[in-house]
């Protein structure tokens, strides 16, 4: 069986060689027609668009993406051509909370504020949202959700993104990206979103970039220097806006899912649907990450701690000083551990 595959996806290839199948790993971006036209099965990332264009003709009956977004799959495309795909949800949720988490006590750390009495407004309450919420909770941050199709289903606690504008210190986003239907969260930031803002002072996007317009967000940016931004996700990825660059407090190269467990995780999810779609019964290959070479973490608090596992500010003046490099920076990014994998001791 030939399966295609983004080369970008960690421990894949050995895997699915493990298992007996004919592996072809191509960069995500130039994986084509000619490439897929005799494959039974493809994996990818975000940067392969799976549309007729690419799919007509083709043998393939199965896609994985290994990524929580699905919105370069042309689902409508599959289903009528008997397609069967599958995304990683969830895969990546503690790297993206890390991110989060790491963002905002950097900002805290760095503008001298404390989370106390602050309001955090989560837009977007999935896997990656949910766990947002209950960290933030976890530190004493009041905390607004805003998530409508949930809200509709019934669910209790939620309010308006006017409320979220409001309200908030902080607004982070983390819906998915969608263009149509009853809720499009495609420029869900816009100009009327940012008009509104009645005292936010730190805003993050680590969902997709679209869902905030970055030329309003500019514009806002430039006449409201008060408020700090952190984008880990661009619109026109990789060609990004560089004033916005400039403007950031933290950006980075759509790495905010990047950490290792991450990578594992979402490597499984897809091995796994694979491996249920093609009936395949052996035991799947195992895939073991090493512990890390300092494994034990020891500081005076908990924010301290994980700041030093991980600081965004790196990153961000990595990008900031090659932004042209921004695909080179995502594809050979050197995967973060998540704090799960070590052994954090706080001294008071």
């Amino acid at each position: 069986m030939k399966v295609v595959i983004d080369e970008k996806i960690p421990y894949l290839k050995n895997a699915l060689q493990g298992m007996g199948m004919d592996v072809v790993a191509l960069p995500g971006v130039e994986i084509g027609r000619e490439d897929v036209a005799d494959a039974d099965a493809l994996f990818v990332r975000t940067r392969t668009v799976c549309n007729e264009e690419l799919l007509s003709g083709s043998k393939v009956r199965f896609i994985g993406t290994a990524t929580i977004g699905y919105d370069h799959i042309d689902s409508a495309y599959c289903a009528s051509n008997g397609i069967s795909w599958c995304n990683a949800a969830g895969c990546n949720a503690g790297a993206v909370l890390q991110y989060v988490q790491s963002v905002i006590y950097q900002w805290v750390l760095e503008r001298r504020r404390s989370l106390q009495g602050l309001v955090l407004g989560v837009v977007g309450v999935g896997e990656i949202g949910s766990r947002v919420v209950a960290w933030a909770e976890s530190v004493g941050l009041t905390v607004l959700k805003n998530d409508p199709p949930k809200a509709l289903s019934g669910a209790c606690g939620f309010v308006s993104l006017d409320d979220i504008a409001k309200k908030c210190d902080i607004v982070t986003f983390h819906p998915t990206l969608s263009r149509d239907g009853d809720f499009p969260s495609y420029h869900l930031a816009d100009s009327a979103f940012f008009n509104s803002l009645a005292h936010c002072s730190l805003l993050i996007n680590a969902s997709r970039g679209p869902v905030v317009d970055n030329a309003a967000l500019l514009v806002h940016a430039t006449s409201n220097h008060s408020m700090d931004i952190a984008l880990d996700v661009w619109e026109g990825e990789p060609d990004i806006n560089l004033s916005l660059l400039n403007r950031c407090f933290v950006s980075t190269p759509h790495i905010a899912g990047y950490s290792a467990e991450g990578k594992v995780n979402a490597t499984r999810i897809v091995l796994n649907a694979f491996a249920l779609f093609f009936g395949y019964t052996d035991a799947l290959p195992e895939l073991q990450l090493p512990s890390p070479i300092h494994p034990v973490v020891e500081a005076s608090s908990e924010s301290e701690a994980l700041l030093r596992i991980y600081s965004p500010l790196d990153d961000s003046r990595t990008l900031k000083e090659n932004p042209a490099g921004f695909e080179e920076l995502r594809n050979n990014y050197n995967l973060r551990r998540e704090p799960s994998a070590f052994s954090i001791i706080v001294t008071k």
